[in-house]
């Protein structure tokens, strides 16, 4: 009797969710911030990230043509999201031409000299941005003050963070409820905490990411400006509104959610998460308060990217059967 049974290697779990489907529900998630930008910013917001999107998926369209050679995946939408997300790292009165070279830097250097998507070890729109702050820092630091004016008249085109970090206001100044519904000076993708949330709590529905990293960071984050105002001697309302202030406001809600969760450059396991997670948000909150950037969460999001490897080496589930 001939032996049918078909042995094939693994894995064997099947399952619905593809490449595509999963960036076009992180493109999805991320629609309300975008909504509420061009409300706050108006129409410049549709060309820088009109001209983000289209470079990088020009770019990784004429890597793949003219060097790979290979397979074409634009049509993954990975590149869709690295476009997107770079949009959401840049003021909306940015020059056209720097986008497409922090474009180019996310595509060509941080994404497609690994190899292509699932192989790069750093979030590539976070390189695109990174690049583009040291190489342009007037630029990049130079924030529209919103279309409407604002609840932050105040701010005089500064955001928030640096409005705190120099002493301009305090954080008690700049309502919870402000931050939440945006309307500041700021990135694209930093004007609304709750925009970013709703996108939050879609990904989660769509079981795109789990809950671990994102609230992870978030919590690090403000317990660690709950335990720096106790030990400055601050007291009563200021216990609380620090942390909140530190969570809603600047990259924090759009960096813990949509790039310290991306699938390439996190860490395997739960557990990995976890700690990855952590460290973000102490080298976050320690540039915050101590560095020379008011932001620190592109910066913690690369060095603890550069850790993955390591955290994935140390933090491994047990082999099946072993106790």
């Amino acid at each position: 009797m001939a032996n049918k049974l078909i042995v094939s290697p693994a894995p064997h779990v099947q399952t619905a969710q593809s490449t595509s489907r999963i960036m076009r529900d992180v493109v999805i998630a991320l629609m309300p911030a975008f909504v509420v930008s061009i409300v706050v910013f108006g129409v410049d917001v549709l060309r820088v990230t009109a001209i983000s999107v289209a470079a990088c998926v020009a770019f990784e369209y004429l890597i793949q043509k003219f060097m790979f050679r290979g397979p074409l995946t634009i049509s993954n939408w990975s590149a869709v999201v690295t476009g997107v997300l770079l949009a959401f790292n840049l003021p909306a009165s940015i020059p056209w031409w720097i986008v497409v070279i922090g474009a180019f830097v996310a595509i060509a250097v941080a994404k497609m000299t690994f190899g292509g998507l699932g192989k790069n070890p750093f979030n590539p729109a976070l390189v695109g941005r990174v690049f583009l702050l040291i190489a342009y820092p007037v630029q990049m630091t130079t924030w529209p003050m919103p279309v409407t004016n604002g609840a932050f008249d105040a701010l005089s085109g500064a955001t928030p963070l640096a409005a705190v970090k120099h002493g301009a206001v305090g954080p008690d100044v700049l309502g919870v409820h402000h931050l939440l519904l945006g309307n500041m000076p700021g990135s694209l993708g930093e004007v609304a905490a709750l925009a970013l949330l709703v996108g939050f709590a879609y990904l989660l529905w769509r079981r795109v990411i789990t809950w671990h990293i994102p609230v992870t960071i978030l919590v690090t984050m403000a317990v660690f400006a709950f335990v720096v105002a106790l030990c400055t001697g601050e007291t009563g309302a200021m216990l609380w509104q620090l942390p909140l202030f530190h969570i809603l406001a600047g990259g924090a809600m759009l960096g813990a959610i949509f790039m310290a969760t991306d699938y390439s450059t996190s860490p395997m396991t739960v557990k990995g998460g976890v700690i990855f997670a952590i460290g973000i948000g102490v080298i976050t909150m320690c540039i915050r308060l101590w560095g020379s950037y008011p932001e620190g969460m592109s910066f913690a999001i690369l060095l603890m990217n550069a850790c993955v490897p390591l955290i994935n080496k140390y933090v491994k589930p047990k082999r099946f059967g072993v106790k």
